[in-house]
């Protein structure tokens, strides 16, 4: 199977509103694909359609290549999901939150227990099996989320904010995991956060998103190239600036803009191999070099910019 997952110019609309307006992408196996966008973006109403939980005004959804309304059974039996709230049965212990669960996924009865306890210990829950959800704190509760999501071990999984309410060492914790199982057990993850240090750490191929529409879809290294041509580096002197070291750069191919400032030489390049003809013309004028370093586009900024281009502040 060449996709997990297969939109096609997906529209979903509510009596007042398009919530998703044309909508197209696809998720290799094995990906860890971030949906990210402003709280209203459409990003919950796309899961809810990719989960068979609502129906498509119009376009077409694959999931395994299968239709998740017709084939909503079989869709969500391979699949799992954490929700924007936990959701949890409060009233019960999480021992039988799990137990419920599981069984309701199809796992063995005679694999359940031992997998509840893995998960319970890998969670740092599992001192607390016995006792109701009600009494946990919103860290805990969101960690049982996650246990009760990756208990049947499914090949698809749909996180909704996953580190929210998350202690720093639980949110690491967290992170980890969802890069051991994509990038290691090759299962396939489709994460919605507004966490954009987390996304561009985890995430093969971003989709970012604003009032249901796309705005733009690819990896890091695509999004920062359409974005942001070229490459900033800063070559940092021993010595302040001279103007026979600026004059020996200025003439470079490759060269798109330089800004002296102090000892450090500003320098926007057409692509990386040019730094090391920089290094090489400097070096032959005895330049006395302590520092080089490209500047790397983050996604934070590739995502304001595409924000703020569709608001019409560019």
């Amino acid at each position: 199977m060449n996709h997990i997952i297969e939109v096609n110019n997906l529209v979903k609309e509510f009596t007042s509103k398009r919530a998703i307006n044309d909508l197209s992408f696809s998720v290799k196996p094995g990906e860890v694909f971030g949906l990210l966008g402003p709280n209203g973006a459409g990003k919950t109403t796309t899961i809810r359609v990719l989960n068979g939980l609502l129906p498509a005004t119009s376009g077409e959804v694959r999931i395994f290549g299968e239709n998740p309304i017709t084939s909503g059974e079989m869709v969500r039996s391979r699949v799992g999901v954490l929700t924007e709230t936990p959701a949890l049965y409060e009233r019960l212990s999480a021992h039988e939150n799990l137990l419920f669960s599981g069984r309701l996924a199809g796992v063995p009865e005679t694999e359940l227990e031992r997998r509840i306890s893995e998960i319970m210990r890998f969670f740092d829950l599992e001192d607390r099996m016995k006792d109701k959800c009600a009494g946990f704190s919103k860290g805990m509760k969101q960690r049982m989320a996650l246990a009760r999501a990756l208990l049947h071990r499914p090949e698809l999984i749909y996180l909704d904010e996953p580190t929210s309410s998350l202690d720093p060492e639980s949110a690491q914790q967290v992170n980890d995991l969802i890069d051991k199982i994509s990038h290691e057990d090759g299962q396939t993850v489709f994460l919605c956060t507004h966490n954009l240090v987390e996304a561009q750490r985890l995430c093969d191929q971003v989709a970012v998103i604003n009032q249901g529409e796309l705005l733009a879809l690819g990896t890091m290294e695509e999004l920062a190239k359409s974005l942001f041509p070229g490459v900033w580096v800063e070559v940092e002197f021993l010595q302040m600036l001279a103007e026979d070291m600026v004059e020996a750069v200025k003439g470079l191919p490759g060269i798109q803009q330089l800004r002296p400032e102090g000892n450090v030489l500003h320098i926007q390049v057409a692509d990386k191999p040019a730094i090391s003809d920089i290094v090489l013309r400097l070096s032959s004028i005895n330049a006395r070099i302590t520092r080089v370093t490209p500047r790397e586009v983050t996604l934070e900024e590739v995502y304001f910019a595409l924000q703020n281009h569709q608001s019409g502040a560019l």
